[in-house]
């Protein structure tokens, strides 16, 4: 809940401004104190008057409320609240964010804010797959900030994407779990955690790929428990039917090159990586641009090598970040999953076997050991749920030793 939380709410010039009354109905419903903070463009959409209805104070959106020298102070708004949402937020907005440009009051606000940060996009299709937003989006969450959109409305290669503000109901009550989290005593809290899960296709002609029968429901498990524990979540996952909870961020790709760079450029910014999906070792070093009809019995194929992602992380991995694997074997379980601990620089390994039967691949069940440079611990077979509760256990005893 937010009872007797202050939150500054900033809209800005975008047709998703009348959310905003929804918005705050929902943070007062909970017991918030709101203050609005708008951009001239913003009350193009909505009026100051029905904003201030709402929230019984006056809206803040000049520098001087009055011609006698009477300012307001975006300083002190920056100490007094608990937490800044800007929704909606506009492409332009983001980027003045991104970049420091203090022409506004709402901009000069947020960067005198002391608080938390939570951006909810709003924009066309175009304006929010352009590789200029894509990256100041990236460099708001290098900041620290915290990015609301619809599970499914930012993809890694940026073609996709809905760029529609998320829903009122749901950015309140990310608000909500956000505070309820701090009080938390993980040490998971406010981290942030980067999970890769599913398999990946690499493609042979326009209909058919090299794949492996990962449904992810692993790695989006670890997802889930890391984010009921208090981390700020993102998945890049492969192909997969698996939805994914709404305050988790979601970065669709499909072949081990996409995962490899969403991965790479995700992971600068991570303070723990989970590396769950079963990467394709190989690709066809020919990819045809038509179907490869049937004209002789035998195909011959070349493969080459992919990325080795777990590695590539582990060379660039600092003090202050861990690393979890995985390894699924068929022979030699231990032996190969020690030499992987570390050649890849892993804190530790998830031992996967498929000697153990309804496990891995396509079940809700998992069976695991999991192995680090100075213990082995063995867990029973159980859904992957409970499964994730030991790895995420793991990952908060290792990140409080850092």
């Amino acid at each position: 809940m937010l009872k007797g939380k202050k939150i500054v709410l900033g809209i800005t010039g975008s047709i998703a401004a009348y959310k905003s009354c929804l918005l705050i109905r929902e943070f007062v419903k909970q017991g918030a104190e709101v203050q609005v903070v708008i951009t001239p463009a913003g009350k193009e959409f909505i009026t100051p008057i029905t904003l201030s209805a709402l929230t019984h104070k006056p809206v803040v959106s000049e520098f001087f409320s009055q011609r006698d020298g009477t300012w307001n102070s975006h300083v002190d708004l920056g100490l007094w609240a608990d937490a800044m949402v800007i929704a909606p937020c506009t492409a332009s907005t983001m980027g003045k964010m991104a970049h420091g440009v203090a022409d506004n009051m709402l901009i000069t606000t947020y960067l005198s804010m002391k608080a938390p940060v939570f951006i909810a996009p709003a924009m066309d299709l175009d304006m929010y797959r352009h590789p200029s937003t894509q990256a100041n989006m990236q460099t708001l969450l290098s900041y620290g900030n915290h990015i609301i959109e619809p599970a499914d409305g930012f993809l890694a290669s940026g073609l996709e994407g809905k760029g529609r503000m998320e829903e009122p109901a749901v950015i309140a009550r990310r608000i909500s779990e956000f505070f309820d989290r701090k009080d938390s005593h993980s040490p998971l809290v406010g981290k942030k955690v980067m999970i890769t899960a599913g398999p990946t296709y690499e493609r042979i002609d326009p209909v058919r790929f090299i794949g492996n029968y990962s449904s992810g429901k692993m790695g989006f498990a670890i997802a889930e428990e890391c984010r009921r524990r208090g981390a700020d979540v993102t998945i890049v996952c492969g192909p997969v039917s698996v939805k994914c909870d709404d305050g988790i961020r979601r970065l669709d790709v499909e072949s081990c090159e996409e995962m490899y760079q969403a991965a790479t450029r995700e992971f600068a910014n991570s303070d723990v990586a989970v590396l769950a999906a079963a990467v394709a070792d190989f690709k066809p070093a020919d990819v045809a641009d038509r179907k490869i009809k049937r004209e002789k019995d035998d195909l011959v194929m070349r493969l080459c090598p992919t990325h080795d992602i777990a590695a590539a992380l582990g060379q660039a991995k600092t003090e202050r970040q861990t690393i979890v694997a995985f390894a699924l074997e068929t022979n030699d379980e231990e032996a190969n999953a020690q030499r992987k601990l570390e050649k890849k620089n892993a804190d530790f390994i998830v031992l996967n076997s498929l000697r153990n039967e309804g496990t891995c691949f396509r079940t809700d069940d998992n069976q695991i050991e999991i192995i680090s440079r100075t213990d082995k611990k063995q867990y029973p077979k159980c859904s992957k749920a409970e499964t994730a509760k030991y790895i995420v256990d793991e990952i908060e005893t290792t990140v409080s030793r850092k």
